[in-house]
């Protein structure tokens, strides 16, 4: 019965493209830069003192969904604050990032919807557009002369969405979301953002691409458990979409709520990230970095994120890069198609705001010793 499947998994043991799980043991290593743990708050005393706070008040789970026995006032509290950070009406929490795209795209588009979605849009909303059952117009990356001509083939379609990351998680770059505002106004559009891997590191006061591009976008997308350090996802938005969801999104309806734990690890991060400025030392580090790897002609495109991909083409390439660098004792992911496409496999390094000035050191002297012209 399940002889296909052993059929499959062989063949793909033999490519490039076999998926193993890192070692527990790789925390041992002495520099870890793979993390989204961006702002270095998973692991700081005061995120850690507030969830155990917020466990020994409430319990170590929700016990239900927020429908029935699982709604806390800290739930009410978080978005609230997340409401207010974002600079928009309500917000609406989910057990994940991925679940919130999932509940906001299955609930707002329907089979009568056109959405138009970025080529390189992450696997989630991918998936959640394919679930809608909504006719998907893809649209070159960030390119908006290509989204213009498509958005005017149905410019008098009634329900249209544009849906992007606000950062772009293997490319490290942003989404054009004041261009993309104006398209969404001119065609009569929804915008929805993930800013993922956006809040807490982009914009003035860490707030997102929406503040980086002084724009509000009528859906904001996010997720916990990047640089806030703690785990579940949010959706920003004003009134009318919010409730809407609590009645629509199956996600939100049937998941059980966010766990005390971490609504509190949330609260501390979000107070931090407001009142220290990390991220603005953050991008001075990736801005280095970048910097000096392209001095050593490694292929590092442009940005001003914390994530920096080291273009190297084909998978196994990659690997090897891996290979060597754990060898030095440092863990940088080779990311390989379908997680990017084919021919641009590449390295992923993601700096954190708690790298010491060792530790970055470590990170240029290994790619120093493996630079292409070393």
């Amino acid at each position: 019965m399940i002889q296909w499947l052993k059929d499959e998994l062989n063949k793909r043991e033999k490519s490039s493209l076999y998926r193993r799980l890192p070692s527990p043991t790789m925390q041992n290593l002495k520099v870890i830069a793979s993390s989204n743990n961006y702002l270095g708050l998973a692991k700081d005393e005061r995120v850690l003192h507030a969830a155990r706070e917020m466990i020994l008040k409430y319990g170590t789970g929700s016990t239900g969904s927020r429908l029935t026995t699982g709604n806390f006032d800290i739930h009410e509290r978080l978005e609230k604050e997340l409401a207010h950070f974002k600079g928009t009406e309500a917000c609406l929490l989910y057990s994940s990032g991925y679940l919130a795209n999932l509940g906001v795209i299955t609930a707002l588009a329907d089979r009568d919807t056109i959405i138009y979605s970025d080529e390189y849009n992450h696997a989630s909303i991918i998936d959640a557009c394919r679930l809608s059952g909504a006719c998907i117009i893809v649209y070159k990356h960030n390119d908006m002369i290509d989204l213009e001509r498509k958005m005017r083939e149905y410019k008098n379609h009634f329900k249209k969405l544009i849906v992007t990351d606000g950062v772009f998680s293997m490319d490290g770059d942003l989404a054009p979301l004041d261009q993309l505002n104006n398209l969404k106004e001119k065609y009569n559009a929804l915008l929805i953002v993930d800013d993922a891997h956006g809040t807490g590191v982009i914009g003035s006061c860490g707030r997102g691409t929406s503040e980086h591009f002084s724009t509000k976008p009528d859906v904001i997308i996010g997720t916990l458990s990047k640089a806030l350090g703690s785990e579940g996802g949010f959706v920003c938005s004003n009134k009318t979409i919010i409730h809407y969801l609590i009645q629509k999104s199956r996600p939100f309806i049937f998941q059980t709520s966010l766990s005390p734990g971490n609504i509190g690890a949330a609260l501390k991060s979000l107070h931090i990230i407001q009142t220290e400025k990390r991220h603005v030392m953050l991008k001075e580090k990736a801005n280095d970095m970048r910097h000096f790897l392209r001095t050593l002609n490694y292929s590092v495109p442009q940005g001003m994120t914390p994530i920096i991909p080291i273009l190297l083409g084909e998978a196994s390439v990659a690997l090897q890069f891996q290979k060597k660098l754990l060898e030095l004792g440092l863990f940088i992911p080779a990311i390989r198609p379908p997680s990017v496409p084919e021919h641009t496999s590449r390295l992923r390094c993601t700096l954190m705001f708690t790298h010491s000035d060792n530790e970055i050191d470590w990170i240029k002297q290994a790619f120093q010793s493996m630079a292409p012209d070393a």
